[in-house]
């Protein structure tokens, strides 16, 4: 038998919510049932930032709570159940501000008023996880989730600063940890019932696969980041779903001698930590996917299966050779990334089975690694194409090549002819030159919005030719240096 309330920690205690469907959203829960209009609705697609709230849960280890910012436009309402949250509404009272509230009083942080609540709650998740100011281009960083410059920018600059030098006000992490835990004792496994819908709630791999199994045509859910829009700007309704928020065994990250091992629902926040540290070179890449809380909500078994041609983890994991693990029942299979798309939002999934883990090789000792992206937009934006390139040197002889490459085909893909043309070349602007031209005639991209064909063909090469300028030593080369890329 299901159940028809949604359980989560609100304000110190546990509250239960009605649920009204898969299409049913927290945003809609908090304006509509809770009467807390604070969380602000502007893009329902989390690009905007007006709707972000906080979201706590336990850590790996059930020990400490980890709070992190969420869009609420597009998370279902099912996703919250056995989870905390904090609104604007909890950070203070009119006789009280909090210090990231009374810090935008005094430097007019304020605009229009509309996207300041998600503001403040960008800047309160900043301040739960530092103790002092910290760089500009922290502070850039956390608030590129929150889109409106509508009356200027730099007072909220100021306010983040600021807000570290008020008397600080630290939030009762034992008291949150406290009923989160007497909460985490009271869900099992659920499952939800609206009408016809339905949302399963399971709390491990084994139960996901088993459901998996069982219902094959219901929709997995992990981070909503993708298939929330589908609710909120197409109107589909799912009627069954099997939501990933509490699967923690598919949350884990693990490092062998071998290979970096990552649960397919680990949210990318934490999926690109760990690459990070592998991989430094791809930071800049990892920042410049969507904003901090589509990060902390979007999961990296997600974004693999859902097989968009622009998905910007596909190119990278491409190129350091990551390899699937997929599972149906108690019977798992492995195969490399490239095997696993076939064609526009295609893959090799086959009824009852869904990936498991993702493993990415540890780094070898000669690796030269380079990701770019470009879009109209630095912040919070959809690649126009992104490349990645892993080469192994000896002696700037490239003796290995794999190329990931996105927007440049329906799918994301490697680029096997470029890649045989550069083994045994040395890597310099000249040869990247002459490879450039074996790529334009391996891809056909298309033209659209983001844009055109030639465009996308131009770039391409001349990213081949900026890594070859950035191994000579020139790391900070600026694209527009590059011949034709401002074309």
């Amino acid at each position: 038998m299901g159940i028809d309330s949604v359980r989560y920690v609100h304000d110190g205690r546990i509250v239960s919510a009605q649920w009204r469907g898969n299409a049913h959203t927290l945003l809609q829960h908090l304006r509509e049932q809770r009467g807390l209009t604070g969380t602000k609705e502007g893009c329902a697609e989390g690009d905007c930032g007006a709707c972000l709230v906080i979201v706590g849960e336990l850590d790996a280890d059930g020990q400490a709570v980890r709070y992190r910012s969420a869009n609420a436009c597009f998370m279902p309402l099912s996703a919250m159940h056995g989870r905390l949250l904090i609104t604007v509404e909890d950070l203070g009272r009119p006789s009280a501000l909090h210090p990231v509230q009374q810090a935008m009083v005094q430097e007019h942080g304020s605009q229009c008023g509309f996207c300041t609540p998600g503001f403040v709650m960008s800047l309160y998740e900043h301040y739960l996880h530092h103790d002092a100011a910290t760089s500009t281009d922290a502070v850039h960083e956390q608030l590129s989730g929150s889109l409106c410059r509508c009356t200027g920018y730099a007072p909220i600059l100021r306010a983040a600063k600021t807000m570290f030098s008020l008397p600080r006000v630290e939030r009762d992490r034992r008291a949150d940890l406290d009923v989160l835990l007497k909460l985490s004792t009271e869900t099992q496994d659920e499952r939800l019932e609206s009408g016809s819908e339905v949302a399963w709630l399971p709390r491990s791999s084994d139960a996901v696969a088993a459901l998996r199994a069982q219902r094959p045509e219901s929709t997995l859910i992990g981070g909503s980041t993708d298939a929330g829009l589908w609710t909120t700007k197409q109107l589909r309704r799912l009627p069954e779903i099997i939501q990933l928020a509490n699967v923690r065994d598919l949350k884990t990250v693990a490092v062998s001698p071998q290979a970096i091992v990552i649960g397919a629902a680990t949210p990318l926040t934490d999926a690109f930590d760990a690459l990070n540290r592998e991989f430094p070179e791809l930071s800049q890449l990892w920042s410049r996917f969507a904003s901090p809380a589509v990060r902390n909500q979007g999961t990296l078994g997600g974004n693999i299966a859902n097989a968009s041609p622009i998905g910007d983890s596909m190119p990278a994991l491409l190129s350091l050779g990551a390899r699937l693990v997929l599972r149906a029942g108690d019977v798992r299979r492995e195969l490399p990334l490239e095997d696993f798309f076939l064609a526009y939002q295609r893959t090799a999934l086959e009824p009852g089975e869904f990936i498991e883990v993702i493993k990415i090789p540890r780094r070898s000792p000669h690796l030269f690694l380079r990701g770019y992206k470009m879009s109209k937009r630095h912040d919070d934006d959809i690649s126009a194409v992104c490349l990645c390139l892993a080469l192994e040197l000896d002696d700037d002889i490239v003796r290995h090549a794999r190329f990931g490459v996105g927007g440049m085909a329906a799918m994301p893909r490697r680029a096997p002819q470029t890649e045989a043309a550069l083994i045994g070349q040395l890597l310099c602007e000249t040869t990247m030159q002459q490879v450039g031209r074996v790529l334009a005639s391996e891809f056909t991209p298309i033209s659209d919005h983001r844009a055109s064909a030639a465009y996308r063909l131009k770039l391409a090469g001349n990213l081949l030719v900026r890594a070859a300028v950035e191994h000579a030593g020139a790391e900070k080369v600026r694209v527009t240096r590059i011949a034709g890329a401002a074309e």
